[in-house]
């Protein structure tokens, strides 16, 4: 496909969003099965065009002085993408499957208008209804904070090191340009791809397909380090989901000890199985919903909850779900992270820690949540994960977002990774 169709094969896939309210993924994919023409690397374009519009949505209709998604495509190519008038109109000249150009005046105002006139949520591309969670959160840089989200974010692996180590891993991949992550010990990024360009398909690589690596983000790679899961203990990973955490928690043990296994949602917990098989771990038990875990109450050295929650911290890469959710749906999230504190509590033992992530940048998910727990449990006390950090990765690394040293939260902008939040509460009695 020619720069034409792609630019309007991503306006209708934007279209379709709008129409039908419905995840971006979704769309391209259906957009995909219907257009089987178009080639993978057209595909990754079509992609690449349509979550960069709606990473920087609000900016880039403010500077086309349009909603159209027309315009917000061309507005990613002249704002963003720094494509000037004349090589889009050579680009675009003859390719009758183009969508229409902008006109001259259109272009002129493209290339004028500066986001020093818009409002504080335009430039920082989220949700006006977001401001107070992050001006909460974040104080005078919330706005620095906020457009973080809104950069294409790169490609991180986190090495299996029960089946080989990052030197390894980084030479089978050498030729992907990927480099060792700055603060997660087993990681490994591969900077993002350029406007058209694709991501290298790591999951054909022969050392994902044996289980020496999987696909996960830095910050998850770093709470899941700061979990300090050691060799011989007993662990429950509360909110399983697909086996991210757990797989971490079974190379941080290095096989030893136990860990359980749970999820409340079968469908969410059914690839854990052939994961946890291609990765080589025999520490883990997996809890199906309805099972009778009565025998594990007070039991456990370490209860992992990655909460459910908004997903604010991944807007790099689910942009789309950034325009969706609303003060109705976070009130619903925080509703179940109070049921999910009081229920995975049951199993930590005196001595014992509760271990509290969610991926999300609001307050209202995250201090709030572990303050107002450890209030109604007085047995519970927060200790500090700013001083687990430093012991970890020492002093020369890119530091989290911290009032107290106590709980931390991990930002695009500060750490370089997803936004992730992170508290270690201890039971004393």
């Amino acid at each position: 496909m020619r720069l034409g169709g792609r630019l309007q094969a991503a306006i209708e896939v934007l279209d379709d969003i709008d129409t039908r309210k419905r995840p971006a993924g979704d769309a391209l994919r259906d957009w995909g099965l219907a257009h089987r023409f178009a080639g993978s690397g057209d595909r990754a374009a079509i992609g690449n065009l349509v979550y960069d519009c709606l990473r920087r949505r609000s900016s880039l209709q403010f500077l086309a002085n349009s909603n159209e998604n027309r315009m917000l495509v061309f507005s990613l190519l002249v704002n963003g993408w720094k494509m000037n008038e004349e090589e889009l109109r050579e680009s675009l000249d003859g390719d009758k499957f183009a969508p229409e150009l902008p006109s001259a005046d259109e272009f002129k105002t493209m290339a004028s208008r500066t986001l020093n006139d818009a409002d504080l949520h335009i430039q920082a591309d989220i949700p006006a209804w977001c401001i107070p969670s992050f001006e909460a959160n974040f104080d005078d840089e919330w706005v620095q904070e906020a457009k973080a989200f809104g950069e294409r974010p790169p490609l991180d692996i986190r090495v299996n090191t029960l089946k080989s180590t990052r030197d390894k891993v980084l030479k089978q991949l050498g030729r992907k340009e990927a480099r060792p992550t700055r603060i997660a010990r087993n990681g490994i990024r591969i900077e993002a791809n350029k406007p058209f360009a694709r991501q290298p398909n790591v999951q054909a690589e022969e050392g994902f397909q044996k289980g020496r690596f999987e696909i996960q983000d830095e910050g998850s790679q770093i709470v899941g380090d700061l979990i300090f899961a050691r060799p011989g203990e007993s662990v429950m990973d509360y909110c399983a989901g697909g086996g991210g955490k757990t797989l971490s928690l079974a190379a941080s043990m290095e096989n030893k000890g136990q860990i359980h296994a749970y999820d409340s949602d079968k469908s969410r917990l059914a690839p854990i199985h052939e994961r946890l098989k291609r990765a080589g771990t025999r520490n883990v038990q997996v809890h199906a919903p309805n099972s009778d875990m009565s025998s594990l109450v007070g039991k456990m050295d370490k209860v992992v909850i990655d909460a459910p929650c908004t997903g604010s911290g991944t807007w790099r890469r689910r942009p789309d779900a950034k325009w969706r959710f609303d003060e109705k749906n976070l009130e619903t999230r925080v509703e179940q992270q109070e049921e999910v504190l009081r229920e995975a509590a049951a199993y930590v033992k005196v001595g014992g820690h509760l271990i509290y992530i969610t991926c999300s940048i609001f307050p209202e998910e995250n201090e709030n949540q572990v303050y107002a727990f450890t209030q109604e449990a007085p047995e519970f006390e927060i200790v500090s994960a700013g001083e687990v950090w430093q012991d970890l990765f020492g002093f020369d690394k890119p530091a989290p977002w911290s009032s107290d040293m106590k709980t931390i939260t991990l930002t695009p902008a500060s750490t370089q990774t997803d936004g992730f939040f992170f508290c270690v509460m201890e039971k004393k009695q």
